[in-house]
């Protein structure tokens, strides 16, 4: 692999479109991109999306991540589809009130098994933020709920359900947005726990599913002071990233950014400086640059100038395609039948919730 594409398989980009248009085409013929997000505006009708989704998938020959995010409640985009009914999945907050992991095993089944009927094969859920502050809005019922140790008993088990039907669960947010009022889509959160507080608080959920061999974790854009004083955000500090999480709580697995077009850190740092924070700090994955093709230059003249050292990107694209391989390979080009949309083996689950 050339150095351009090694830096492409590190970003996940998003397209609000309906159609595998010229300028999509475009973007997926210059840069061997690590895959893309899904959003509503992909999904207009099954026949659609379908086409739409392996003209992607066909750019390259490595597979990609179809991504998207699809919690539940307020968050699943697959409800935008006009011409066939999908389940509705229940809020992880009204799935944490009925605290059965069995339940939150068949819920991440429902949802693995909707996604792949479109070939997606990784999930920006389950959220483990545990919400602990009641002015929050941001997270609000899309947490299991206020108890640590039940936020990580059902976040595993919905997770597990995920990956034992073909789908890369993404646990999120890093270290934990759940005490916090601030949306960090508008302004930077800082969180103003202690260390020792949040050891054994906020983070016992993401120290669990390190400890059940998560593959992917979503880093928040929050500041913690009490672990980097600068109060520079999680996704951009190498303190919080690479020392923290990844060295002290031993996290081994992949390290993506929440969106790079929010404004908690677009109001603060330059593109420049976003890209080459976040691969500085220890980020595999960058989700949603503004621009994928400044992505590649930024951190391609960063290599060159030795500003950034090549093995930190070698690194990262080791473990993005041995994951890739591990898990999607064989199933790259596998759609399960339209039958399982809201199917009533599906709802018979969904039941348990009411």
């Amino acid at each position: 692999m050339s150095l351009e594409e090694k830096i492409g398989q590190m970003i996940i980009i998003d397209y609000r479109k309906t159609v595998f248009d010229e300028e999509l085409a475009s973007i997926l013929g210059q840069i061997k991109l690590g895959g893309i997000i899904l959003f509503s505006e992909n999904f207009e009708s099954y026949n659609q999306s379908i086409d739409f989704i392996k003209q992607v998938k066909a750019t390259n020959d490595i597979p990609l991540f179809i991504s998207i995010d699809q919690e539940g409640g307020k968050v699943q985009r697959l409800k935008s589809l006009s011409d066939k009914n999908v389940s509705l999945i229940p809020s992880m907050n009204e799935i944490g009130n009925i605290g059965d992991e069995r339940i939150a095993y068949e819920i991440g089944t429902v949802i693995a098994e909707e996604l792949r009927v479109f070939g997606i094969n990784m999930d920006f859920a389950p959220v483990i933020d545990t919400v602990s502050n009641s002015n929050n809005k941001v997270i609000g019922n899309r947490s299991f709920g206020s108890d640590y140790n039940l936020v990580s008993k059902m976040g595993i088990s919905l997770a597990k359900g995920l990956s034992d039907n073909n789908i890369i669960p993404v646990y999120k947010h890093f270290p934990g947005h759940g005490n916090t009022k601030v949306d960090s889509h508008n302004s930077l959160p800082i969180i103003k726990k202690t260390k020792e507080e949040l050891m054994n608080e906020d983070l016992i959920p993401f120290k669990n599913v390190i400890e059940n061999d998560a593959e992917v974790i979503m880093i928040g854009h929050l500041a913690v002071p009490s672990i980097d004083a600068s109060n520079t955000p999680a996704s951009l500090s190498k303190l919080i990233i690479t020392d923290f999480l990844k060295n002290e709580l031993g996290f081994n697995g992949l390290v993506i950014t929440d969106a790079l077009n929010m404004k908690s850190i677009t109001k603060n740092y330059s593109e420049e400086e976003i890209y080459l924070k976040a691969v500085e700090s220890g980020v595999d994955i960058l989700l949603m640059p503004e621009n994928p093709s400044k992505v590649i230059t930024v951190i391609k003249d960063s290599i060159e100038s030795g500003t950034i050292d090549e093995k930190i990107v070698n690194e990262s694209v080791k473990k993005i395609i041995r994951l890739k391989y591990e898990k999607i390979l064989d199933k790259y080009e596998e759609y399960l039948d339209v039958s399982y949309l809201n199917s009533e083996e599906h709802n018979n689950i969904l039941k348990k919730i009411n």
